[in-house]
């Protein structure tokens, strides 16, 4: 099965991708699912617009799609029932985006969210890669305060802190880093090879609109890798963080 970690749907600043043309990408580029995010201006602002769009779109897909959460943490208590409003509406992860929604990782704003994801069983996205606090390493420390939740590092920290990657998953066993953007024969080559990391802490990503499903998918398909590890890498591991009724029984296995 192919898992696609993070997409997301709508409009952005410089790009576009609506649930449509994603599935027909995802056809024909064999993703059975894909994980989709609202856009930027949803994450940071029009919480309820983007929770809808996403759930929306799921509902449409036939399990094909899952939607991300999101909530800005400056809005409170209000942010707390935004979640669970979006639970209730079908959605299987938390987005964060703390350069979008402007806050430190490590200053507590962000801890009645986690709070939320740790009820739901939700693994948490956290988009690295833009300094000075958005990056891998502090994303690192608050897997550390939350042993009970999986993070996902999106981006791994692409492309200027490529070399936070290793320590900071070798520093947090709940953290699992994202291909997106990353080449296999450096960086990708270098984790799997790790013994504190291994390639089952990585997860496929195509981070679209801003990527292509092409590079994506032929990043990992041409990176030598043992059946085992091209399977967890491309879903398996991150089939075992949303739990397995959580994701269409019907799809056909790939490598």
């Amino acid at each position: 099965m192919r898992i696609d970690a993070h997409v997301r749907i709508g409009v952005q600043r410089e790009a576009e991708l609506s649930p449509e043309l994603l599935l027909a990408r995802m056809d024909e580029f064999d993703i059975d699912c894909a994980l989709i995010a609202p856009a930027e201006g949803q994450i940071a602002y029009y919480n309820r617009e983007g929770n809808d769009a996403v759930i929306a779109a799921s509902a449409r897909s036939g399990g094909r799609l899952l939607a991300y959460a999101v909530a800005t943490p400056w809005s409170g208590r209000a942010a707390v029932t935004e979640l669970r409003r979006a639970q209730d509406g079908g959605a299987r992860a938390l987005c964060v985006d703390s350069a979008l929604q402007g806050f430190d990782l490590l200053d507590g704003t962000i801890e009645p969210l986690l709070a939320v994801a740790a009820e739901a069983g939700w693994p948490v996205y956290v988009r690295t890669g833009t300094p000075p606090g958005h990056l891998p390493l502090p994303t690192a420390t608050l897997a550390r305060r939350h042993p009970e939740l999986s993070f996902v590092m999106g981006r791994s920290g692409a492309t200027d802190f490529w070399a936070d990657a290793g320590p900071a998953l070798r520093s947090a066993e709940n953290l699992y880093g994202d291909t997106s953007y990353a080449p296999w024969d450096t960086l990708l080559s270098g984790l799997a090879a790790d013994p504190e990391i291994g390639a089952k802490r990585l997860l496929f990503a195509t981070d679209q609109p801003y990527a292509t499903v092409a590079g994506e998918v032929a990043r990992i398909a041409d990176w030598p890798l043992s059946d085992d590890d091209r399977a967890a890498v491309f879903g398996g591991t991150l089939l075992s963080l949303l739990g397995e009724a959580r994701v269409p029984s019907s799809a056909p296995e790939r490598l």
